[in-house]
Formats: C-alpha cells, sequence, structure tokens
C-alpha cells in the first residue's frame, strides 16, 4: 500500500512539474505603431519555444503606456526613447525603469510639396511634434537642415524660444505626433518619427532632410518596466531573457529586409539590469 502511495505521489509531483514547464507565462508589452508586430516577431517565436507568450498592447498615442504600465495594466512597455521616458517621470512622478535598450528610429523632415529644403520659402508651414522631447529633437534636425539656427548654449531639449534665426521665415506649428502625417498634405513640411511615417505609407522618396542625430544615446528606443518589479529576481531573469530575444541577428534582419534600415540597433548586449 505504501509503495502504491509512493508511486501516485511521484506521478503527481511529475504531471505537476510537467503542466507548469508546458504552461505559457503571459507578457503584456505596450507599443505605439502596427510596424512592432513584425519587429517582435523573431523575438516573439523565440520566447514562444521558452514558453513565454510576449503580447503586444498597441497604444495610438505616447502619453498612455506609461500610464498603463504605472497601473499595472501592461508588464513592460517599448515605445520611447530615454529622455522621453525621464520627462514622464518628472512630470507625472513613475516609478519605471529602462531594462533594455532596442534601436534608434530617425526624426526626418518630410514633404510632399517640395524636393529639397532649398525650395522652401517664406510663410511654409512646418509641422514638428508638440512633446518637449520630440519636439526639441525636431528643432535641432530643423538647424542641422539649415532652417534655423538655435541660440549658442541651448539646452539639450531646446524650445522655439531657443531659436536665434529664421534662415527662411517658416511658421512652425507644433501638434501631437500621432496627427502631423495626416496633416502632411496641408503644410511644406514635417518632422514626422519613422514609426508613424511608415504607418502612413511614407517612404525614403518622402524624406527632405535626414535626422543627424541618431548618435545620442538619449535618443535611444528603451524598452521599461515598473521600478518595484525590479525586486523580484524571477521578474529580472524573465525581463532580462525578453530583451536578449529581441537583440538578436532575426531582428536586425527585420530592420534591413522589412523596414530598409531605417531601424538601428543601439546598446545591444548591454546588461542593464545587472546589479553593481
Amino acid at each position: 500500500m505504501k509503495r502504491v502511495f509512493f508511486a501516485g505521489a511521484i506521478l503527481v509531483a511529475f504531471l505537476g512539474l510537467t503542466g507548469a514547464a508546458t504552461a505559457a507565462q503571459t507578457v503584456k508589452l505596450g507599443v505605439v505603431g502596427s510596424l512592432y508586430e513584425d519587429m517582435w516577431a523573431p523575438a516573439k517565436e523565440e520566447l514562444a519555444k521558452e514558453g513565454i507568450d510576449l503580447e503586444l498592447v498597441h497604444f495610438s498615442d505616447y502619453v498612455t503606456p506609461n500610464r498603463a504600465l504605472s497601473d499595472g495594466e501592461i508588464d513592460l512597455d517599448g515605445f520611447q526613447h530615454d529622455i522621453y521616458l525621464q520627462n514622464e517621470i518628472k512630470e507625472y512622478g513613475y516609478r519605471l525603469t529602462t531594462v533594455g535598450s532596442t534601436f534608434i528610429i530617425p526624426l526626418n523632415l518630410y514633404s510632399r510639396k517640395v524636393k529639397s529644403v532649398a525650395d522652401l520659402k517664406d510663410g511654409d508651414v512646418i509641422a514638428i511634434p508638440n512633446d518637449p522631447t520630440n519636439g526639441g529633437r525636431a528643432l535641432k534636425v530643423l538647424a542641422a537642415a539649415g532652417i534655423v539656427r538655435l541660440k549658442d548654449g541651448a539646452s539639450f531639449s531646446p524650445t522655439k524660444e531657443d531659436i536665434e534665426e529664421y534662415k527662411v521665415k517658416v511658421e512652425i506649428s507644433e501638434m501631437a505626433a500621432n496627427t502631423i502625417p495626416s496633416v502632411l498634405p496641408d503644410v511644406a513640411a514635417a518632422i514626422i518619427n519613422c514609426g508613424y511615417a511608415m504607418d502612413f505609407g511614407l517612404t525614403a522618396e518622402d524624406v527632405l532632410f535626414n535626422d543627424t542625430s541618431v548618435s545620442d544615446r538619449e535618443y535611444w528606443n528603451i524598452i521599461v518596466a515598473r521600478t518595484a518589479d525590479l525586486e523580484d529576481p524571477a521578474k529580472v531573469e524573465l525581463f532580462r531573457r525578453i530583451v536578449k530575444a529581441f537583440q538578436s541577428p532575426a531582428t536586425k534582419a527585420v530592420f534591413d529586409g522589412k523596414f530598409g534600415g531605417q531601424f538601428l540597433p543601439a546598446g545591444w548586449g548591454e546588461d542593464l539590469l545587472k546589479r553593481p
């Protein structure tokens, strides 16, 4: 009787372990833009083999994902660069921490009305993002293009008040980043995040001037978690596996193939979860 009981106990334990090994662990990752489905596809496939079901949760703007992450509606987000995150933390008091880097995405100047920067004329309207970080980055692109000159000593994220001179007397119109592609037909040019640009069918042929800030670490896109979750060793290891799955040759192949090299790997191989 004891042998039967012992054998049964072993079987129950084995089945329990097997069930735990085969049950997928769902992780919700907040993103902005449909292109992330293609970008994360190789990582999702690899993680599925490890029993991790990575679910992309799509948002239509840059404001909601960090709030959803802070509120516990999602487990991670991966849509922003570091300087944007730091501004969100300062403004809203979020306790969020970067767990990995993904890529640098250009913020190019697009137009469907003129063929070169030299064709811009006084009175033309240029649309740029209205959030402080992307708006400041956009102004630096306009300065690099020779459209404006910024004051000496302007901050890393300048504002329109930091414009010393308009080389061309354009009107700079600030608006929500996700609405800019839809107004491109109505303005002379616009600074548009490549993610939104691709969603709206814009191509390299529509680029009037290429972003020159791609080497700035502050603009590297990142994966972000709740700071409190990093006290849990199991979650730290889970997040590390997700970051590693993204930073792969298969993802780089998507960058080069699907997106024509518009996305560049940034910070791959750095372990941001390593304790000091």
